[in-house]
C-alpha cells in the first residue's frame, strides 16, 4: 500500500532506481545541460551569418563597441536607449553593453511573455520583467526579437565623430545577426588571474581564456578570479592567493575553467571554489552552490535555529540568559519569511524576533540571508529600553520586507504578495522534531530508562529520533536551518494545497504553448517554493515533477508537523521514561510478534513471495525481516469493525520512517491531489499493492540508511470493484459510492498460490509472474480505497536492506 505521506519516494513504479531528493537535482541538471542549445561545436566554426562568418562578425563587433566607448559619453548613450524604447537605467557598465548591443544588432523588442524589457546578460537574452507579483519572468533567449525599423539617433549623436560608423547599421537591413549559439564565449567580460603550478602551463590557459572570450591579467586586483591549484593552499599559498582571500576574490580550481570551455558555459564559481573555507567567517558557499554530497553533510549536522514560534533563534544566544519571545495581547513576536524568485536568482530567508529577557529590555533580533549561506547572513541584535518603541519598530521591519500591514496579518491572516517581497511562513506553537528529537546520544539512555516492552522501546526510539526526519527533509531539500519547515500552522499547510491544487489546474488546462507555456510552470513553481523554502528551487517542468517535490513535500510536511508535536522537547534528561509518554500520546497498542507464532511465518511468507530487489544504480537491495509489530490504533477501525466488511485484503503499504508516526496517531489519509502519474492517479484515495516489492520502494532511503518499515492493512475494496488498466478521469463516483478500484500492473501475484488469512480475509501472498498488461504504466497491482475508514494498520513490519549477492561476516 502506498500511503501518500510518501511520494518523495514513490517514483514511476516502472523506474529501477530510488533516487534521493539531492540525486535527483543533479540528474536534472545534467539533464537540462543534455536539452539547451549548449550544444559543442568545431574550434574553427566558420558558419555563415549574413554571407560571413561568425568569428569575421565577432571581430567587427569589438571594434564597434571599442569606437562607440570611447567616442560617446553616458549621456548620449542613455539617450540613443530612451530615443529607441529601451531601458537607460543602471550602472555605467550595463548602459555601455546595452546602447553597443543596440547601434549593432537593432533595438529589442518587448519580453514575448509579459512584455518587460530584454537585456543582453552575457550568454543570453534575459527578461527584467515580472511574470505576476509572486514572479521575475524567467524568458530567455540567444536570439531576440528586435525592432525592424531604423534605429533613432538624438542629434547630439549624428554629430560625433562616430555617427557614419553607426549610420552604417542603422537601417535593419544591413544589420548582422546576432547568434549567441553560434559565438557565445564563455569568458566573455571575465579577467582572470592565474597562479601555482597548474596541470597546463600558464601560457597554455592564457591562449585559451582569450580565445573563449576572457583577458588574463597578472594582478588579482579586480579580476573575476583567481584559478589556483588545490595543492597552492596546502603549501601556504602564494601572495596572490593571500590578496585574493584579502580582497574577497573568488579563489577556484582548474576544473572551472575546463568545465567553462567544454559546456560552452560560464560555471559557478562557488562550486569550485577551493579556499573559502581558510576564511575566519566560514565557508561561506550557500547549499545551492554546493557538491549535493557536502549540503546532505552539512544539513544532518546544522542545528535548527528556531524550533517553533517561541523558539528563540540560537544565534542570539539569549535563550542561554532565560531569553523568550515577547507576546503582548495574545500576539507572539516572531516572524519568518521567505522570498524565492528565480528570475533575480533569490532564494531568500528572513527572521525578525522581539525577544524579552530577565532584568534587561526588549531585544530586536533580525537576520537576512540566502538559504544555506549562513556566514554571509546580514545579522543584528539591538536592545531596546522602550517597549513601545520597540514593538513599533518590529512593525516597521514588517511592513518594509513584505509591503503588509502586521497586526493584518497575525490577526486575521490578511496578506498580499508584493513583487521581491518577502511571504510569510506561519510558525506554530510547538517545537520542531529537528530540535526536540531524540539526539543520537540520548536514544541508549531513553530505551534503558523506559518501562515498555524493550522492543517497542527500541520501535519508539528510532521514530522519537531526529535522525529520520532530518533525513527526510534533507532527501528532499526542504531542510533551511533558520525556519522550522516542520512546525508550520495548519493554515500555512492549507495554503500550499490551495496554491498546488491551482498549479495542476492551470497546467491540465493550459492552452498557451512555447514561452508562454513555460512562463507558467516557472510563475507556480516560484509561487511553490515562496510557501515552502527549499534549499534548491527549480522550475517544475512536468506532473512527475510536482509528485515529487510540491505533493510528496507537503505531504511529508504535514506528517512532519504532527510528529513535532508528539515528540515534543525530549532534549532534557531521559530519567522521566520520555518514550513511554510519548507512546501514551501516540495512542496505539505496539505489540511484538513472536518468530513461531503462525501470524509471523505468514507475514515472512508473503515478503519473500511478493518481494523483488529494489534497484539503485546497478545495485540490488533484498530486504530481511528484523521484527514485526501487531498494531491496534485508536484512530483507525478496530478488527472488530474492519472483519465485518466486504471484500477485504492484506495489502502491502509503503512508507517513510518519518510519516509512521503520524499514520499510527490518525491513520492513513488519502492522496492530496489527483495527477496523471502512477503515485497520485487515483486522486484522493488510499492506495495499497499485493506485492511488497512496490511497497519496499517506498520504504527504502538509501544506502547509508538500510533500515525502514513495510506495513500490512486490512483493506476493504467495497461491495464493488472496478478493474482498469488507465487511471479514472473522475473519481467523484468512487468517493460517493465507495467502489474500490483494482489497477492492474504490469506483474501480479499468482492467484492460484491465494489463501484466506482469517475472517473472510484474503492474502494475495503468490509469486510474482507477468500479467499479460505489458502496456500498463504501473508494475504492480495496486488497489485504491477512498474512505479511510475501510483501512486498517494491523501489522508494521520493520526490515533491512542489503546489497544483493554481500555475504557479510559475523565471526569475530
Amino acid at each position: 500500500m502506498k500511503v501518500h505521506g510518501t511520494r518523495s519516494h514513490a517514483r514511476a513504479a516502472e523506474e529501477d532506481k530510488v533516487l534521493t531528493r539531492k540525486q535527483k537535482a543533479a540528474e536534472s541538471n545534467e539533464r537540462e545541460a543534455v536539452q539547451s542549445p549548449k550544444k559543442p561545436k568545431p574550434e574553427n566554426d566558420n558558419t555563415q551569418i549574413n554571407g560571413r562568418s561568425a568569428d569575421e562578425i565577432a571581430a567587427e563587433f569589438e571594434e564597434f563597441s571599442k569606437a562607440i566607448r570611447e567616442q560617446l559619453s553616458i549621456q548620449q548613450m542613455r539617450e540613443i536607449l530612451e530615443a529607441n524604447g529601451q531601458d537607460s537605467s543602471g550602472p555605467v557598465f550595463d548602459i555601455i553593453s546595452r546602447c553597443q548591443d543596440l547601434l549593432f544588432y537593432g533595438p529589442l523588442e518587448r519580453c514575448p511573455v509579459c512584455n518587460g524589457n530584454l537585456e543582453y546578460a552575457r550568454t543570453r537574452y534575459k527578461c527584467t520583467g515580472f511574470y505576476s507579483e509572486w514572479s521575475s519572468c524567467t524568458f530567455s533567449t540567444k536570439d531576440p526579437p528586435r525592432k525592424q525599423e531604423p534605429t533613432k539617433l538624438p542629434d547630439s549623436v549624428l554629430k560625433s565623430p562616430v555617427a557614419d560608423l553607426i549610420k552604417k547599421y542603422q537601417d535593419p537591413s544591413s544589420r548582422p545577426r546576432r547568434n549567441l549559439v553560434i559565438i557565445n564565449k564563455p569568458f566573455t567580460g571575465m579577467v582572470i588571474s592565474l597562479t601555482g603550478r597548474l596541470s597546463r602551463t600558464h601560457d597554455y590557459w592564457r591562449k585559451e581564456i582569450e580565445k573563449h572570450g576572457g583577458k588574463v591579467s597578472n594582478s588579482v586586483i579586480g579580476v573575476t578570479c583567481l584559478v589556483a591549484s588545490p595543492a597552492e593552499r596546502e603549501r601556504g599559498g602564494s601572495y596572490k592567493l593571500a590578496e585574493a582571500m584579502e580582497r574577497s576574490i573568488p579563489v577556484v580550481s582548474e576544473a572551472w575553467l575546463i568545465d567553462s570551455i567544454q559546456k560552452k558555459d560560464p560555471q559557478p564559481l562557488e562550486a569550485y571554489d577551493i579556499v573559502s573555507d581558510l576564511l575566519v567567517e566560514g565557508k561561506g558557499i550557500s547549499w545551492d552552490k554546493q557538491d549535493p554530497r557536502e549540503e546532505a553533510f552539512e544539513s544532518l549536522t546544522t542545528e535548527l535555529k528556531v524550533f517553533g514560534k517561541r523558539g528563540v533563534h540560537k544565534d542570539t544566544i539569549l535563550q542561554e540568559k532565560g531569553g523568550k519571545i515577547f507576546e503582548k495581547d495574545g500576539i507572539l513576536y516572531n516572524c519568518a519569511f521567505n522570498l524565492c524568485d528565480l528570475g533575480r536568482g533569490l532564494n531568500d530567508y528572513c527572521v525578525m524576533q522581539l525577544i524579552s529577557v530577565p532584568g534587561s529590555g526588549l531585544h530586536l533580533f533580525y537576520k537576512k540571508g540566502r538559504v544555506g549561506d549562513d556566514p554571509n547572513a546580514e545579522e543584528s541584535l539591538e536592545e531596546w529600553e522602550n517597549m513601545d518603541n520597540a514593538v513599533k519598530e518590529f512593525v516597521r521591519l514588517f511592513e518594509e520586507v513584505t509591503g503588509n500591514e502586521f497586526e493584518a496579518w497575525e490577526r486575521e491572516k490578511k496578506f498580499q504578495k508584493k513583487p521581491l517581497k518577502f511571504y510569510p511562513v506561519d510558525l506554530d506553537d510547538g517545537v520542531e522534531v529537528r530540535h526536540g528529537g531524540l539526539r543520537l546520544r540520548q536514544l541508549g539512555a531513553a530505551v534503558a530508562h523506559c518501562k515498555l516492552d524493550p522492543l517497542v522501546a527500541n520501535f519508539m526510539k528510532v521514530l522519537c529520533s531526529q535522525g529520520i526526519y532530518k533525513y527526510a527533509l534533507m532527501e528532499m531539500g526542504y531542510d533551511p536551518p533558520d525556519l522550522p519547515i516542520g512546525m508550520v500552522t495548519t493554515f500555512h499547510l492549507k495554503k500550499c494545497e490551495e496554491v498546488l491544487q491551482e498549479f495542476i489546474d492551470k497546467v491540465k488546462s493550459l492552452k498557451e504553448t512555447g514561452h508562454k507555456a513555460e512562463a507558467v510552470w516557472s510563475d507556480y513553481s516560484q509561487r511553490w517554493f515562496n510557501l515552502m523554502q527549499s534549499t534548491r528551487p527549480f522550475i517544475l517542468r512536468n506532473f512527475q515533477e510536482i509528485a515529487d517535490h510540491a505533493a510528496a513535500a507537503v505531504e511529508t510536511v504535514r506528517d512532519i508537523t504532527v510528529a513535532s508535536h508528539i515528540i515534543g522537547d525530549m532534549s532534557g534528561p531521559t530519567l522521566d521514561d520520555p518514550l513511554s509518554d510519548r507512546y501514551q500520546k501516540l495512542g496505539c497498542s505496539i505489540s511484538p510478534l513472536d518468530k513461531g507464532t503462525d501470524d509471523y511465518k505468514m507475514i515472512q511468507k508473503y515478503l519473500d513471495r511478493t518481494y523483488e530487489p529494489v534497484k539503485v544504480g546497478d545495485i540490488e537491495y533484498d530486504v530481511t525481516v528484523e521484527r514485526i509489530f501487531a498494531v491496534e490504533s485508536n484512530a483507525l477501525p478496530s478488527y472488530d469493525e474492519i472483519k465485518k466488511l466486504p471484500n477485504k485484503v492484506l495489502a502491502w503499504c509503503g512508507t517513510r520512517s518519518s510519516n509512521l508516526l503520524r499514520h499510527l496517531h490518525q491513520g492513513f489519509l488519502p492522496a492530496i491531489c489527483q495527477l496523471p502519474v502512477p503515485s497520485y492517479m487515483f486522486g484522493p484515495a488510499i492506495v495499497c499493492s499485493d506485492a511488497a516489492a512496490e511497497a519496499a520502494r517506498y520504504g527504502f532511503t538509501a544506502v547509508d540508511r538500510p533500515e525502514g518499515f513495510l506495513v500490512l492493512a486490512i483493506a476493504s475494496l467495497g461491495n464493488q470493484v472496478m478493474e482498469a488498466k488507465k487511471a479514472p478521469e473522475d473519481t467523484k463516483t468512487f468517493q460517493d459510492k465507495k467502489i474500490g478500484v483494482k489497477r492492474l500492473g504490469r506483474t501480479k501475484t499468482d492467484e492460484s498460490e491465494y489463501f484466506i488469512w482469517k475472517d473472510d480475509i484474503k492474502v494475495p501472498c503468490g509469486r510474482l509472474v507477468p500479467s499479460g498488461h505489458q502496456d500498463s504504466p504501473i508494475e504492480y497491482n495496486e488497489y485504491a480505497v477512498y474512505d479511510p475508514k475501510l483501512v486498517s494498520i494491523r501489522f508494521v513490519v520493520e526490515v533491512k536492506y542489503d546489497e544483493k549477492g554481500v555475504v557479510m561476516d559475523t565471526e569475530e
